[in-house]
């Protein structure tokens, strides 16, 4: 006999991902100066997420929409630039090395659901992003991933996996596609 998923059996009791009020505060924050192009001046997002507890780097480009759910649980090296339309939803921690690019709409999830209980429970796994990594636009990288130095994640591609260094990964579930190698 199979069971059925049971939503009312629901428990978020051992996710913790912050005070009440910072959250409320981060969100009204981050709706006026990160989900909108209001404001174009990259020092004042930096300073913002150092306010809030991320970890910065210097010379980072953060453009407009992009979504951090926590910026408590980021650090972000030095040269790293992260594109329009991102959404980092680090339920758990995502540390990003130096010189990475996170392009165009992709997506950094930190959580899932464990599908096989029926209560359907949150699991949270960090995000590691090391020196030198390409993400692709619209691609998405999934809880538990180390992108290792120098690997290419191509545009709209999906890693459940970690990705060899200096490697280049294309497609759904991404596939080592070729070497990179920088001239």
């Amino acid at each position: 006999m199979n069971l059925k998923s049971d939503f009312s059996k629901f428990n978020n009791k051992d996710f913790y991902p912050g005070n009440i009020i910072l959250r409320t505060i981060w969100y009204l924050v981050s709706l006026i100066f990160f989900k909108s192009n209001w404001l174009p001046f990259l020092f004042f997002k930096v300073f913002i997420l150092r306010i809030f507890g991320a970890k910065i780097g210097k010379s980072v480009v953060i453009k407009p929409s992009v979504n951090i759910k926590y910026p408590w649980k980021l650090s972000l090296g030095d040269y790293v630039w992260i594109g329009e339309n991102v959404w980092i939803d680090n339920l758990d921690d995502v540390d990003i090395g130096n010189n990475v690019c996170i392009s165009q709409g992709a997506f950094l999830l930190c959580g899932n659901h464990n599908y096989k209980k029926e209560s359907f429970d949150l699991i949270t796994k960090p995000i590691k992003v090391e020196d030198g990594v390409w993400i692709g636009a619209k691609s998405t990288v999934l809880p538990g991933v180390t992108a290792k130095s120098h690997s290419i994640l191509s545009a709209g591609s999906v890693t459940s996996k970690n990705l060899e260094p200096y490697s280049i990964y294309k497609g759904n579930p991404a596939e080592k596609v070729g070497i990179r190698t920088i001239s």
